[in-house]
C-alpha cells in the first residue's frame, strides 16, 4: 500500500451534508472512509452505499456486539451496503465472532458482491489499566488484546482493531496475516517527539510509530477534519509515512 492508501479518516461528524462535504473534499487522497455509530445513527444505511459508491471504500465500524444469530444478520446487511471493512467486538465470545465471519463471507459471493472483511475490536484506545480492571478484567490492555485477538483469529476474523501500544506484540504473535487497524493515531507535536492532543484517547502513537509496529490502516479523524487546514494536516500525515 501507498501511504495514502494506509489512512481512514474518521467521517465523525453529526450528519450526511458535512459527510459528504468531507468524502466528496477528500476522495483520492485516502484509502477509507470510517462510518461509524454517530454517523450512521443520523444518516442511515443509504449514505455508506453512496459514499462507497462514488467516493471511496468504506471502513463500517458499527462494534457489533450481540447474539450470534442477530449479529449474522447485521454482518449481512452490511454486505449488501458495498461496505469493505466491519468491526465486531471480540468481546462477543467465539459463537459470535465465527458467526459474523462466515456471514461476511457468504455476502462477498452475493452476485455482484465486493469483498468484506471483519474485524474485531479488542480494547478501545480509551482504556486503561484502571478501567479493565474496574469491569473486573484482572489482565492489563495487552494481555486482554492478544487474548482477545487469539480468539477472534481462531474464529476466523480478518484482523484486529487496537491501539498503536499493542500492534507490535499483535504483529509479532500472528505475523504478516491480520490486517492491523489502528485508531488512538496522534500526530507529533512541534517538538516530533510524543503524540499531539489525545482527546478521549488514552494510548496513542504517532503515524510513524504506529507504522513501524506493524499496522496496515491509520485511523485518523480530529488531528484531520479538526486542523485549520486539514488538506495540509493529511499531507503532513502521508509526508510522515513515506
Amino acid at each position: 500500500m501507498t501511504p495514502r492508501e494506509r489512512i481512514v479518516v474518521a467521517l465523525d461528524v453529526p450528519d450526511e451534508r458535512e459527510a459528504l462535504a468531507w468524502a466528496k473534499r477528500l476522495t483520492g487522497r485516502v484509502g477509507y472512509f470510517k462510518i461509524g455509530l454517530q454517523l450512521f445513527t443520523a444518516a442511515g444505511p443509504s449514505l455508506v452505499s453512496r459514499i462507497a459508491s462514488e467516493f471511496g471504500p468504506v471502513f463500517l465500524d458499527l462494534k457489533l456486539h450481540d447474539i450470534p444469530n442477530t449479529v449474522a444478520g447485521a454482518v449481512r446487511a452490511a454486505g449488501s451496503l458495498g461496505a469493505s471493512l466491519l468491526t465486531v467486538h471480540a468481546s462477543g465470545g467465539i459463537a459470535m465472532l465465527r458467526a459474523a465471519s462466515e456471514a461476511a463471507s457468504a455476502a462477498s459471493r452475493a452476485p455482484g458482491a465486493a469483498p468484506m472483511r471483519v474485524l474485531a475490536v479488542t480494547v478501545l484506545t480509551s482504556l486503561g489499566p484502571d478501567d479493565l480492571a474496574a469491569a473486573g478484567i484482572v489482565r492489563g490492555p495487552r494481555a486482554q488484546v492478544l487474548a482477545l485477538a487469539d480468539l477472534a483469529w481462531l474464529a476466523g476474523c480478518d484482523g484486529f482493531v487496537a491501539s498503536p501500544l499493542e500492534t507490535g506484540a499483535l504483529r509479532e504473535t500472528f505475523g504478516s496475516a491480520p490486517l492491523l487497524v489502528i485508531p488512538g493515531i496522534r500526530p507529533a507535536d512541534p517538538g516530533g517527539t510524543r503524540p499531539g492532543g489525545r482527546d478521549d484517547q488514552a494510548r496513542t502513537a504517532t503515524p510513524r510509530d504506529a507504522l513501524d509496529a506493524g499496522a496496515d490502516l491509520l485511523v485518523i479523524g480530529r488531528p484531520v477534519l479538526g486542523a485549520a487546514d486539514p488538506e495540509a494536516a493529511l499531507a503532513a500525515i502521508v509526508a510522515s509515512l513515506s
